[in-house]
């Protein structure tokens, strides 16, 4: 509805080694503000749901990549002393940190091993004159390839929120559909019928 992405602080993070390395970044670029927000470049998997989006009320937004990266890229030329940088995570093994310790400018984009299947790309915001608690960067609705509904959502449900996010101007095109992951119909024919006793 807003048509903005929304970068937070990730002070709160539920990963405080995460949450280290940004703040490390921060405080050696004598940054004001670092907000960010992660994305998954990954399909859907059960521990996305889990993880990101438990329960019914879980959403699922999948961006057109290049022209969500153009407008991210364009937004540096709008703001002085402040810039996005988007990029993916990497999943170093810590015996590799041990030996040679990660660039400074790599910080922010750098996780755990454990935390590989996450398939992480993250977007930071940093500036050196504002202090910010979040920054919305405006985008298009046009950005949006797909939306799924959480697989928890019970089906009549999803059929009214799909009813009320396509009557917000602009979404008509975008395809709302409520995961299959945990119940899919095609997946259960191909197994075969159940034979009663």
């Amino acid at each position: 509805e807003n048509q903005k992405l929304t970068l937070l602080d990730p002070i709160s993070w539920d990963d405080s080694n995460d949450t280290h390395y940004l703040l490390v970044y921060k405080d050696r670029k004598k940054l004001k503000t670092l907000l960010v927000i992660c994305f998954t470049q990954k399909e859907e998997t059960y521990h996305h749901w889990k993880v990101f989006a438990p329960g019914e009320s879980g959403v699922c937004i999948k961006f057109k990549r290049d022209q969500l990266l153009r407008i991210l890229n364009n937004h540096n030329k709008v703001e002085k002393c402040a810039r996005v940088i988007p990029k993916k995570v990497n999943y170093p093994p810590i015996k590799k940190n041990r030996k040679k310790k990660p660039q400074i400018d790599l910080l922010p984009f750098i996780k755990r091993q454990a935390f590989k299947d996450e398939g992480e790309f993250r977007v930071i915001y940093e500036s050196t004159e504002t202090n910010l608690s979040k920054k919305d960067i405006s985008i298009p609705l046009s950005c949006i390839a797909e939306i799924k509904l959480s697989p928890w959502m019970h089906e009549s449900l999803s059929n009214d929120i799909k009813r009320v996010l396509k009557g917000i101007g602009g979404c008509k095109h975008i395809k709302i559909a409520r995961s299959t992951l945990i119940g899919n119909d095609e997946w259960k024919k191909i197994g075969g019928f159940i034979r009663q006793k």
